[in-house]
């Protein structure tokens, strides 16, 4: 293999991705390739040298993976969605399984599954608080279940995403903490997992351990295992609303909990 460097990255990826819709850039100063929507500029952004630790490793593997994320990103982007009405003010919000699904006045509350260890509640954003959505709110719009669902993806997509880096033992941790009510609601933004995927050189873990925090960690070596259980926990045990103090690691587009034994590679429940 000859040598590969940010140049030459690039212009594979302008290759695989052409496409008259999209615009492309690079940026020398940060070494960053970006592909965007024309229309929309809604886009990706790919730190090449990261990418070029993974291609020394293992080859045009890692490029197809790589090709195969952003193009599933922009095609998450592309998809279309009408709102109106109160449609913009409704997120969706993450809960453990033992929160309930009762309102103490006795509504039943709109849910859906989504790990073991997680549960999407969603909320109508009233401003300075919120309410969470119940059957009878539901069944007064006619709306279904998968239309809320498909409207609160929607707008959990148009919340910010630059999360503060943080690099301990050679591994990277990477925090988004807004305090807008809904940081940990981030992590059902399939194109924020597919970004950050897309970027990890190690393996890409995300934890939800309270509503006000996402924290993704790319872990490059066993310690780094141990940093992020610890992390979870601390977090966990300080949270206002605690969601799971079990990390995931994504994989082929799913999350799965991992249980992390100190000074061991986890273990997949």
């Amino acid at each position: 293999m000859s040598k590969m460097t940010s140049f030459k990255l690039k212009k594979i990826l302008e290759e695989r991705l052409s496409n008259e819709n999209y615009n492309t850039s690079f940026n020398r100063d940060t070494d960053t390739f970006r592909i965007e929507w024309k229309e929309s500029k809604q886009g990706i952004s790919i730190t090449l040298p990261n990418m070029i630790v993974k291609y020394n490793e293992r080859g045009e593997t890692a490029i197809d993976e790589l090709e195969e994320h952003i193009k599933e990103a922009l095609r998450i982007m592309d998809e279309e969605h009408h709102l109106s009405g109160m449609e913009k003010n409704i997120y969706p919000v993450l809960r453990s399984p033992s929160f309930p699904t009762e309102t103490k006045a006795g509504a039943k509350l709109v849910y859906k599954d989504h790990t073991a260890e997680t549960r999407i509640f969603y909320a109508l954003d009233l401003g300075k608080s919120y309410r969470l959505v119940d059957e009878e709110l539901l069944q007064e719009e006619g709306w279904t279940v998968s239309r809320i669902n498909e409207i609160a993806a929607f707008n959990v997509r148009s919340l910010s995403r630059e999360p503060k880096h943080d690099r301990v033992a050679d591994n990277d941790f990477y925090f988004v903490a807004t305090q807008d009510g809904y940081d940990a609601s981030r992590i059902l933004n399939e194109v924020f997992l597919e970004e950050m995927k897309a970027n990890a050189k190690g393996d890409l873990t995300v934890a939800v351990p309270h509503q006000d925090v996402l924290i993704f960690a790319d872990i490059q070596n066993k310690m780094g295992y141990d940093i992020l259980a610890q992390m979870t926990m601390k977090f966990f045990a300080e949270g206002r609303i605690p969601i799971t103090s079990l990390p995931f690691i994504y994989e082929d587009k799913k999350l799965e909990p991992i249980f992390i034994l100190a000074k061991n590679k986890p273990e997949k429940s």
